[in-house]
């Protein structure tokens, strides 16, 4: 009876057009109140711890880096620099998308805004190149998903806040799932474009990529200084995302001289906004998944999931996979860890599977959701960027979902692709 209550108002709301903060608080409040009304008093408590948590203050700054660097003009220098690198080449233009996709996914940690602050120069210019333009949005938007597997990851932030798993080691884990994608995404476009007639760019001179370079360095060392912060012991993940926003800010007003103080304004009203957004959504979300726990549901789907993997943890994986492939059609990534979380991490820890390479396969999971319809934020952004229809957009994003696909497997089922790297920095 709770099950039916608190899922079917939530899905509900949700085909209502009711925003998913909302969908998710309402059906918690209405089922409370049918189910159990002595929790009552216990929603806005959760709802406020939720949120007032030392590690998830690295959202804020992530996002308000994110925004100052993109004002500050770091993406079109990045692709102008990778463009003089392999612009030439036959498939140069869908090479720079993938490549500067990750290189702008370390700097926003967010895939939509990887989408938009990229899409409106890349997608013309891959159509100028003779790809073509919903194509071309495809691939952008299968590239932004990056953005939350390429460290550093917002989703891995609340991962790690939900399960208590170290972020810095989760950021390592993420990065070579992430080149994984753009390298299977970059071939899937080269297969896909097959019958086109694409035109080379001229090749760059020594002297022009130097400059390019140049302009784009303060870019490029920003993920650097973020990694290298961390993981040389300077500062902690929370601490690295105000460096990051101060770098940002030191880099946009004295070094680009592409930031005034009106300017700095807009982007705190809009990074106020954004993180607002998240963060209720993160709130809204762990009250949903303390209902979940309260009313047994958690408890008694653990139990079923027990059952039917029969203790195998290569069964219970492919279950993972299923469900958060469906369930990221339907929700947001930060939404679907604290709702899925408090019942699939206590399974993996009985099952002998690494916390870090779980959020590794959530998480690549939850980048496929970014793309599949009919809730894929980056499909709604490349289509908003490209100026074409969703239907367009669908017919061409089926090539990018299979090879992103692909990875997930090949990260679900070997390990050591997560795992890798945190351990040998553990040593």
């Amino acid at each position: 009876m709770s099950a039916v209550l608190l899922f079917g108002i939530f899905f509900a709301l949700l085909f209502l057009n009711v925003p998913i903060a909302m969908s998710l608080g309402v059906s918690s409040i209405i089922t409370t109140m049918a189910v159990k009304p002595a929790m009552m008093s216990t929603i806005a408590a959760n709802l406020y711890s939720s949120t007032n948590t030392y590690v998830l203050l690295a959202i804020p700054f992530f996002i308000l880096a994110g925004n100052i660097m993109d004002v500050s003009g770091i993406s079109v220098r990045l692709i102008n620099f990778f463009n003089s690198l392999v612009g030439h080449t036959k498939h140069g233009t869908a090479m720079v998308c993938v490549i500067v996709a990750c290189f702008f996914a370390a700097i926003s940690g967010s895939g939509p805004a990887t989408v938009a602050a990229l899409g409106g120069i890349l997608i013309p210019a891959m159509s100028k190149s003779g790809y073509e333009k919903d194509t071309s949005a495809a691939l952008m938007s299968t590239a932004g998903a990056i953005g939350i597997v390429i460290p550093p990851s917002i989703t891995f932030v609340v991962y790690g806040s939900v399960t208590g798993t170290s972020v810095g080691d989760l950021f390592m884990a993420g990065i070579i799932p992430g080149i994984l994608i753009g390298v299977a995404i970059y071939f899937t476009m080269v297969i896909s474009s097959r019958g086109c007639n694409l035109v080379r760019q001229p090749k760059a001179s020594g002297k022009e990529r130097w400059k390019a370079f140049g302009d784009a360095v303060w870019g490029i060392l920003m993920p650097v200084i973020i990694l290298g912060g961390i993981y040389g012991g300077i500062f902690t993940p929370t601490e690295a995302a105000a460096v990051s926003a101060i770098y940002g800010l030191i880099v946009g007003m004295f070094i680009y001289k592409t930031l005034r103080f009106k300017e700095i304004v807009v982007i705190l009203r809009q990074s106020v906004s954004q993180t607002a957004v998240v963060m209720l959504i993160i709130g809204c979300a762990a009250v949903f998944g303390k209902v979940l726990t309260f009313t047994g549901l958690a408890s008694d789907a653990s139990q079923s999931l027990i059952s039917i993997a029969h203790g195998n943890k290569y069964t219970f994986l492919l279950m993972v996979n299923i469900i958060l492939i469906i369930a990221g059609c339907f929700i947001d990534a930060n939404s679907a860890l604290y709702i899925l979380c408090p019942i699939l991490f206590p399974i993996a820890k009985t099952l002998g599977i690494d916390a870090v390479h779980l959020g590794a396969v959530m998480t690549v999971n939850l980048a496929l959701g970014l793309i599949t319809p009919p809730v894929g934020v980056n499909l709604f952004t490349g289509c908003g960027v490209a100026g074409i229809t969703l239907t367009d957009m669908v017919k061409k994003i089926w090539p990018f979902v299979i090879a992103v696909l692909i990875v997930l497997l090949l990260v679900t089922y070997i390990p050591q692709i997560s795992t890798i790297l945190p351990s040998l920095m553990v040593k």
